[in-house]
């Protein structure tokens, strides 16, 4: 039997957010056009371009992936061999695991514009992190993929 591919997922932001960015560079560049001379019009506009482009990239850069030695999630990652009970959640439940059931010591990675996530048990008795919560587009493929890959020797 082969083993499967290993799974990534980048949390990216959704084209709202770049088209209501674009709308605050352009209302920058409106509000420096009325009121200043060109050239700061334009290194306004190119500023708040860079700050909210650059904003954007990076909060929708975080990338979710499963192989043989590690859960990885940005820059954490869970040797495989710690990887504990995993449970998909959506909606109303990812709701009230990250409120009225949350663990401040949790490791939370939440993206409000996924409605889905991972509820990950560590299964390390020495790491303080009782679990981990991810927010991914596909939950269910995303446990399942946990629970089946792997683990390297």
């Amino acid at each position: 039997m082969t083993a499967p591919p290993p799974y990534r997922e980048r949390l990216t932001v959704p084209l709202s957010w770049w088209l209501l960015g674009a709308g605050f560079v352009i209302a920058v560049w409106w509000a420096f056009f009325v009121a200043t001379p060109a050239w700061a019009t334009w290194l306004s506009t190119l500023i708040a371009a860079a700050i909210v482009g650059g904003g954007l990239v990076a909060y929708g850069s975080k990338v979710i992936s499963v192989d043989a030695a590690a859960f990885r999630v940005g820059a954490a990652h869970l040797p495989r061999e710690f990887v504990g009970t995993v449970e998909a959640v959506e909606g109303e439940e990812v709701r009230r695991l990250l409120g009225v059931e949350a663990d401040a010591t949790a490791y939370v990675v939440y993206r409000a514009y996924v409605s889905g996530a991972v509820k990950v048990q560590v299964a390390d008795a020495r790491d303080r992190t009782p679990y981990w919560v991810i927010s991914t587009r596909h939950p269910t493929a995303l446990a399942e993929r946990l629970r089946t890959a792997p683990v390297q020797d």
